[in-house]
């Protein structure tokens, strides 16, 4: 996922590189050649229309904003502990499950898959009657839905699964048991029908099929991170890993939400398995010298080579079609010993019905199957899911099979690698913006309460998700990220004004005071600029924007509410820093003065040198 979203970063890099060339370089230009706006015409107009505009949102700083920020300001420690409050409720939301988090936003695509799977060995006629009857069952959806037009196309296959489909990894690779439908709708945007709504209802249409060992419905775009819910089990022996796996999907069941399971076991073709008895060794005879000659009875032994022509024919020797027929056959082979004498295999040998196994995994030196179920977006949390699976489910089958482990693969492998990746690029991040700060600002203190917006811009990302119904996902994390680079430009620009007043040699309180009233309009503006330009990419409709959007919800609201704390509580921190260098005898004590800078209009208070 990060390399599939590397170039929004290169972009914007570039973009800011060349508009701080030009602020820098052609701005100053620009404003040198203004003209004068006494002049009459549509230039005078809108001048005195912004004016307008400008004293109304001076008399709001003066008569609304600063008295607020006094008061915050007076009450520095009930801000502070607000400011703690927010991040506890949001905190607690995410880490309570009210939001839910997915690995990719669930997209609404354009093709439906229902993915088919018989026991192994089954016939392909069988095959094709499920295939059939699947199909059936879409087209009465479309029609029953009054848009068969949406369809553009009904495609199926039999005897190969589809690539990179998570409900066929990891299980036998072909075969006449496997079958595939896929539906080709139109565009998102051109139906009613959304693609997860027309999934369930194919799901009920189709119901439960005699004979299928597994049917998984998904929808196909782009490739597939893997099921949401992925538990491997890993033991030593495969008897445990089948009864652990069929344990572990039935509770999977009890789970709301949560449907498509499939407990990870392919079940081959039937097969008679031998368990060696102790007359066995009396005879002499070993496990290699039963299958030796068992092989070369029924599957047959090389006898001679013959060239006929320019080709060489294998002569094979075995019994005669009519003596390997039935398992008595079997039962009743004569094996011979070492001694020359000959024995019926059923009795130096124990036969007991089994079934092969088309496919072993290992991992480690142990195999495993994966354990894998869907989620319906809305109803179930996956996180939340496997954190209950962990505290009491897995606990209990490791304590019942000694041996038995476990690891989350699928959606939530891949989300813990990209996430953690995603932290480290976060940490050098912020540790290159705190350096960045206190090199011209020379103190390790104020940096703090610079970066201390990024945290409430992540509360307002979250807000953001929660009022546009959008989960968390890992495209959310990576616009947080970004956030944290945008939101301290505006604490940046309230510290070094309150800071350019001390230096005046203004009181502290009056002059993050005047800090606040005087560079409200811009980080005002900046903010509501911002947000307004991520509006069109939030409220876009396409399929192909669907993945930028929660990118850009976090970037749009995580400003927007670090703006509020920014005028309000960053002050009140600085304040608070101030306070904390009094005590350790480093700087004067915080006093309000009387008639604190910032009641009169914006205009009127110097602008501090940028």
């Amino acid at each position: 996922s990060g390399k599939l979203y590397r170039v929004i970063p290169s972009i914007v890099i570039s973009v800011l590189v060349i508009s701080l060339l030009e602020s820098l370089l052609v701005l100053p230009a620009h404003l040198a050649a203004l003209r004068d706006p006494k002049e009459r015409g549509l230039y005078a107009a809108l001048h005195r229309q912004q004016q307008r505009v400008s004293r109304g949102l001076e008399r709001f700083v003066v008569r609304r904003y600063a008295p607020v920020l006094r008061r915050a300001l007076r009450r520095r420690y009930l801000s502070l502990a607000i400011g703690v409050c927010m991040l506890l409720v949001a905190g607690g939301w995410v880490g309570g499950g009210r939001i839910g988090f997915r690995f990719m936003p669930e997209i609404d695509g354009s093709l439906a898959i229902a993915s088919i799977e018989l026991p192994y060995g089954s016939a392909v006629d069988d095959t094709d009657r499920v295939r059939r009857q699947v199909m059936a069952a879409a087209r009465r959806v479309l029609e029953a839905h009054h848009e068969p037009d949406i369809a553009l196309g009904v495609f199926s296959q039999i005897g190969t699964p589809l690539r990179g489909d998570p409900g066929t990894a990891n299980r036998s690779i072909s075969g006449g048991h496997l079958a595939n439908v896929q539906v080709f709708m139109v565009p998102a945007g051109e139906r009613e029908l959304s693609s997860a709504e027309f999934l369930q209802r194919w799901r009920r249409e189709v119901g439960r099929v005699a004979g299928v060992e597994t049917m998984r419905f998904s929808v196909a775009l782009g490739p597939s991170p893997g099921a949401p819910l992925d538990v491997e089990l890993q033991h030593a022996r495969m008897d445990v890993l089948e009864q652990a796996s069929a344990e572990l999907a039935e509770a999977l069941t009890t789970y709301p939400g949560v449907w498509d399971i499939n407990d990870g076991f392919a079940r081959g073709k039937p097969q008679l398995d031998l368990k060696m008895t102790e007359k066995a060794a009396v005879l002499g005879l070993s496990a290699g010298d039963v299958a030796r000659q068992v092989r070369a009875a029924f599957y047959g032994t090389e006898a001679l080579r013959q060239q006929v022509g320019r080709n060489e024919v294998k002569v094979v020797v075995r019994l005669p079609a009519a003596e390997r027929r039935y398992v008595h056959d079997f039962e009743t082979l004569l094996l011979r010993t070492p001694t020359g004498g000959e024995v019926p295999l059923r009795e130096i040998a124990t036969i007991v019905p089994g079934r092969s196994w088309p496919v072993i995994n290992r991992a480690q030196g142990e195999r495993f199957v994966e354990v894998t179920a869907d989620v319906r977006s809305g109803e179930a949390n996956p996180g939340t899911i496997l954190a209950s699976l962990e505290a009491t489910v897995l606990p209990e089958l490791m304590e019942r099979y000694p041996g038995l482990h476990y690891e989350f693969g699928g959606s939530q492998r891949e989300q813990g690698k990209a996430m953690g990746s995603l932290m480290r690029s976060a940490q050098l991040a912020l540790v290159g913006i705190f350096a960045l700060l206190a090199i011209p600002f020379r103190s390790y203190s104020q940096p703090v309460i610079v970066m201390a917006a990024i945290p409430f811009g992540l509360v307002g990302a979250i807000a953001g998700h929660v009022l546009m119904g959008f989960e968390l996902s890992m495209i959310s994390v990576m616009g947080m990220v970004a956030l944290s680079g945008v939101v301290v430009n505006d604490s940046l620009v309230l510290v070094d004004a309150a800071n350019h007043y001390r230096r005046e040699g203004r009181p502290v309180f009056e002059a993050i005071h005047a800090a606040g009233v005087r560079r409200f309009r811009p980080i005002l503006l900046t903010s509501l600029t911002t947000f307004l330009g991520l509006t069109p990419m939030i409220t876009e409709t396409s399929a192909q924007a669907q993945f930028l959007i929660p990118m850009a919800v976090s970037l749009g609201f995580g400003v927007l509410f670090a703006t509020l704390i920014i005028l309000l509580l960053v002050p009140a921190y600085y304040l608070i820093l101030h306070d904390v260098l009094h005590l350790l005898g480093r700087d004067e004590a915080v006093v309000e003065s009387a008639g604190a800078a910032g009641d009169e209009p914006a205009s009127t208070t110097p602008a501090p040198a940028q």
